[in-house]
């Protein structure tokens, strides 16, 4: 397997050995949301022209065609990764996702026609949950070839630790993160993490963990405001423009913030909290951060709409009946928020094993990377 992108560091990540290859796209980056990339000029995709848009997906196409031919391309994003797939004239599928769909595409009649003619020419089409599979139709119009196929969760490394061995190893993680004086880059943990989780993990209180960007659209505003009437403290793991405004909503002596944490940190601190909380008021894809902390045994407490519905269901068919209802809450209502939360903070041990036994059994059995794979196999026009 080849992987095309624009990653600066792919040394960072684990791709099995996948060879990388990075096109040279003239230092023009499209995306969904602004951002800051090192060495590229970033702006959204619906306010790029659209010659920008086509010399880089011609830029693309020319590096993929170098690499023909293979048996399928697989197309990150209705657009540009799917534009980029037709041009490079192999069979390709797309993986749709709500970003291009819905912050670049929705109500932009050229994007989405384009969207319409990509789509039309793939092989397959794969979404996450059946909220983008509805999206997708909202956008492009009626869409053949579709599988609702989740993203996968590695069920070996996200999983239930000794509360003793995650907190050493998690702190010893922390060791490792490379200096970041002042906090002066939001993409690094923050300076002298290992001390300070140390110190605010240590103890019996409750632990909350929210954990994804810094966003108003994410909903964390609510998570602090619920916590001054909940008997816990709140590890806050993401960076984002809305940081600033989050530490000035928290308490200091409850709430830590921690900047972006990667894997390695997440793996050892979700198995220490007592609920990851997913309070998202815009639509979500699927709840990529909730199947992860339920892999862990770390119960999830969702925001019940969009792709994160669809997480609350298949926890619920693992809950006991009687514990069902704490799996999400109603998107925006602080007050549901704080009564799911408050019980399921004061469940008894026995209450609480049965949950977390059941959560990470939800992840092995609906989320898992074996499960994932073998479901995009027997979609794909290989089986």
């Amino acid at each position: 397997m080849t992987v095309f992108c624009q990653e600066a560091h792919p040394e960072r990540y684990d791709l099995g050995g996948a060879e990388v290859v990075r096109p040279d796209v003239g230092g023009l980056l499209p995306v969904f949301v602004l951002d800051r990339y090192e060495g590229y000029d970033v702006k959204l995709v619906q306010d790029c022209t659209r010659a920008e848009l086509d010399d880089w997906v011609a830029a693309n196409a020319a590096t993929l065609r170098d690499r023909l031919p293979v048996d399928l391309v697989f197309c990150n994003h209705v657009l540009l990764g799917g534009a980029v797939g037709a041009a490079a004239g192999a069979p390709y599928a797309i993986k749709a996702h709500g970003s291009e769909l819905e912050y670049s595409m929705r109500g932009r009649p050229e994007l989405e026609a384009w969207g319409r003619q990509v789509l039309d020419g793939a092989e397959s089409v794969f979404v996450g949950s059946a909220h983008i599979r509805a999206v997708l139709e909202e956008v492009c119009g009626h869409v053949g070839r579709v599988h609702e196929v989740p993203p996968g969760v590695d069920v070996d490394d996200w999983r239930p630790r000794p509360r003793a061995e995650a907190l050493a190893a998690l702190v010893e993680e922390a060791r490792l993160d490379p200096p970041n004086p002042g906090n002066a880059s939001e993409r690094l943990p923050d300076e002298g993490n290992a001390d300070r989780l140390a110190s605010f993990l240590t103890g019996d209180q409750a632990i909350v963990v929210y954990f994804g960007k810094l966003l108003l659209n994410k909903g964390v505003h609510l998570l602090l405001e619920v916590l001054g009437d909940v008997e816990a403290r709140a590890v806050i793991v993401g960076f984002g423009d809305y940081r600033a405004q989050l530490e000035q909503l928290a308490d200091p002596d409850r709430v830590l913030f921690t900047g972006p944490l990667e894997h390695r940190h997440l793996v050892q601190l979700l198995p220490l909290a007592d609920a990851c909380v997913v309070p998202s008021i815009f639509p979500e894809a699927f709840g990529m951060v909730a199947a992860e902390a339920a892999a862990t045994g770390c119960p999830p407490l969702v925001a019940r709409h969009s792709g994160l519905a669809e997480i609350a269901d298949g926890l619920e068919a693992e809950y006991p009946p009687e514990l069902r209802h704490l799996t999400s809450f109603a998107k925006g209502d602080v007050g549901d928020l704080r009564d799911k939360l408050l019980a399921l903070l004061a469940l008894s041990g026995s209450e609480r094993e049965a949950i977390r036994a059941a959560a990470r059994r939800a992840a092995v059995e609906r989320w898992s990377w074996t499960g994932v794979a073998e479901r995009l196999l027997a979609a794909s026009r290989f089986n």
